[in-house]
């Protein structure tokens, strides 16, 4: 990671120029519902599509599968046995766990040579909050937010096949990092799983392999850890190299860039003998599939035995690390270092499982800070990568908080989690100037404050009387410039601090940049322009531009830049912290970074899709009593929401209700105006709602109830709300 102030720059300047800006300013539709709708459409209003339902308290329960059962909240499942795996199809239901998109493009890309990390994720069997699809109100959730240290995401359980909550492989994708479920078998059940599958014809394994392949096809996520801990007969080991050939091969056409990797567990005779190596007994595993992941185990033997059989593919052996380091293991804990510095020494690929260590065993009100210096601690082990397309859009939202705040304006207090809604995080650590100086700056998350979502980027630092100015790397990309991009950064100064406040940018030249690597730019082939503030901008940043250069509610500041260069390369953002004219004394500063865009400007000239076909289905119906003495009794609705939208284009999509909820008098007519509440947030073409309060109809009147869907564009830009997706519901109580 680049040192900050002098440091920084002269690391900088060797890379490209890095441009300072003045302080002074897939197209795949998702699949609508096959099931019934039990909603009938009945007319059009100016407004919205409208539903008429007449209320019944009539049990219809929804599939457990999908649905939780008390709440009827969409969740994310697994499957438990061969013959649910064999069994399972595509379903409506399934459309709530699909991910948004696949991973962003990356570079180095997942195919390159370098040595990878992966992060094996196992925490208390799986499937804890993270399994509500629409997110919960968890109070101290665990977050993972270094994803720039790390290549692979596997979700781990016990359960037999492991399909990823969809919030971890949105969250995954968002930072360039593919994403692997788990297929696993263990003890007695898994031996006769086994041979179910893998002692007979082709036809059994590839009917397993196939549905596997199908699985990550459909839900998003880039393929599988396949994990065989119990004994084979001769005849099932003999099938394992056909079936991860299979599979490898099948993954690899219908999911670009799948991996199928292979546990360290049973050898080629059929025994479960563990080897913490890869040798002969378990080469033609390796051998089969994408890579090779090794027991825990090991010493530096293990290893240099392992560079003999793993020939030019050394970063296709992923060497695990227990994290909780139970058993006779080299580092683990706060002591995982020493196990990086020997699987870096010898040029392997890292396996860290069960990082939530950090999580689990030590304080939960101390976990940002644990797992800050878990690892500041790998860093210098840990490569990272770079995101390479636009629009590049971040709050910094942790996916988590305790209220939520919508551009300043506080939405709602209370606890929230939701990984799907976490974005781009940053470089995180503390930067010191080299040499003697005493200047540094800190980068850590913030729950405190928020400009949009639940968290921010807190930096703290120093600027020592010696020197002008700190700076600290945030993001490194390897974008192509188009001609003119806009740049926006909001954020905000704690207490009495003038220090300057910039961002900057590290540009090269294209031409010098090669696919799957990243070439070494000197001064000579840079090229730099200076950024100017934006004057006239495209209507869809009207809103956007009205707040640049001002001083915004909570004290945040937006600047705003426009910036023409061309043949270059956007590699990396920093922000700069300058000392105010006349001081000569050490400064000290704390700033709180709120949104960082990046934004193509002929992007913003395409017109943006509507959301259209909103439609009412899955309704249920529940009394509701008033918590007022002699208050009006109401009801609470549960139902599910469709629409049609491309879903490439959107970061998220915000639901809201409007007037007849909460008990309010519902019109017959069309809503009056009034505020939209916000309900939550969607990753799909869906959303589920979940015990809204309306009011109950009085006889022989409709009471009403409105449904908005505001698409959030990547560009980051604010839809106005004539362009939302509108539905309406209609409801009587029955005649009795």
């Amino acid at each position: 990671m680049e040192e900050a102030g002098t440091g920084t720059r002269t690391a900088a300047r060797r890379q490209g120029r890095r441009m300072r800006a003045p302080a002074t300013l897939e197209k795949q539709r998702d699949r609508r519902p096959a099931g019934r709708l039990t909603r009938r459409r009945i007319e059009e209003d100016r407004e919205a599509a409208v539903f008429r339902e007449v209320v019944s308290f009539t049990p219809d329960p929804l599939p457990v599968r999908y649905y939780d059962k008390d709440t009827t909240r969409p969740i994310s499942f697994y499957l438990s046995s061969l013959e649910e795996l064999l069994a399972w199809r595509p379903d409506a239901e399934d459309g709530f766990n699909v991910a948004l998109g696949p991973p962003e493009c990356r570079q180095p890309p997942l195919s390159s040579r370098r040595p990878r990390t992966l992060m094996c994720h196992d925490m208390m069997g799986g499937y804890l909050d993270d399994k509500f699809i629409q997110g919960s109100a968890t109070q101290t959730p665990y977050s993972f937010y270094h994803w720039q240290y790390i290549d692979i995401f596997v979700y781990f359980s016990h359960h037999t096949v492991t399909i990823p909550p969809v919030g971890w492989t949105n969250a995954a994708h968002r930072h360039g990092v593919c994403v692997l479920g788990t297929f696993i078998t263990e003890w007695k059940d898994g031996e006769r799983l086994c041979q179910a599958f893998l002692a007979g014809d082709e036809h059994s394994y590839r009917a397993v392999a196939d549905q596997l392949v199908l699985i990550a096809q459909f839900f998003r996520f880039d393929g599988w850890l396949i994990n065989i801990e119990n004994s084979l007969s001769l005849a099932a080991v003999g099938n394992v190299p056909h079936f991860l050939q299979y599979l490898t091969s099948q993954l690899h056409q219908q999911v670009p860039g799948g991996l199928v990797l292979w546990y360290d567990s049973v050898v080629s005779s059929g025994q479960l003998k563990w080897q913490n190596e890869l040798n002969e007994q378990n080469r033609v595993f390796f051998d089969s599939c994408d890579g090779f992941f090794t027991n825990y185990n090991w010493r530096e033997e293990h290893l240099e035995r392992t560079l003999g059989q793993a020939g030019e593919r050394l970063a296709d052996v992923y060497v695990g690390v227990d994290v909780f380091a139970r058993g006779n293991v080299v580092g683990g804990r706060f002591d995982t270092n020493k196990s990086l510095e020997l699987i870096r020494k010898h040029g392997f690929s890292a396996a860290l499982f069960a990082p939530g260590w950090v999580y689990e065993c030590l304080e939960k009100g101390n976990f940002f800070q644990n797992q800050d210096k878990f690892w500041s601690l790998l860093e210098r082990y840990l490569p990272t990568h770079s995101i390479c397309s636009l629009p590049f859009v971040t709050s910094f939202c942790l996916g988590m908080g305790t209220r939520r705040v919508y551009y300043g304006q506080e939405e709602a207090v209370g606890p929230w989690y939701h990984p799907s809604a976490q974005e781009i995080q940053p470089l995180f650590g503390e930067h010191r100037l080299e040499g003697d100086g005493q200047g540094w700056v800190k980068t850590h998350c913030c729950l405190e404050d928020a400009w949009n979502g639940g968290s921010s980027l807190l930096i703290r630092g120093l600027i020592p009387p010696e020197v002008g100015n700190v700076a600290v790397r945030l993001f490194s990309l390897q974008v192509p410039v188009p001609p003119k991009i806009f740049v926006s950064l909001v954020y905000k100064l704690e207490g009495p601090s003038a220090v300057g406040v910039a961002l900057e940018l590290t540009t090269g030249d294209a031409g010098s940049c090669h696919v799957g690597g990243i070439s070494v730019l000197s001064a000579e082939t840079s090229s730099r322009r200076s950024p100017r503030p934006l004057r006239v901008p495209p209507t869809k940043l009207a809103k956007w531009v009205g707040r640049c250069g001002q001083q915004l509610s909570g004290g945040w500041v937006q600047r705003c830049y426009e910036v023409i260069l061309r043949g270059c390369l956007l590699q990396d953002l920093f922000v700069n912290f300058s000392r105010p004219p006349g001081s000569q004394k050490e400064e000290n500063f704390i700033c709180r970074l709120g949104e960082l865009q990046v934004v193509d400007a002929n992007s913003l000239l395409t017109p943006l899709p509507q959301v259209q076909a909103v439609t009412v289905s899955h309704v249920r119906w529940q009394p509701f009593a008033s918590k007022r003495e002699g208050g009006p009794a109401g009801l609470r609705l549960s139902c599910t929401l469709h629409w049609a939208y491309l879903l490439p284009r959107v970061r998220c999509f915000r639901i809201h209700c409007c007037r007849g909820s909460e008990g309010g008098s519902p019109s017959s007519g069309p809503s009056q105006p009034g505020r939209p509440r916000l309900l939550g947030l969607a990753f799909v073409n869906r959303y589920r709602i979940v015990g809204l309060a309306v009011a109950a109809a009085e006889p022989g009147q409709d009471g009403r109830v409105e449904f908005l869907v505001e698409p959030v564009p990547k560009e980051g830009f604010l839809v106005p709300q004539a362009e939302w997706g509108k539905a309406a519901m209609l409801y009587s109580m029955p005649r009795t």
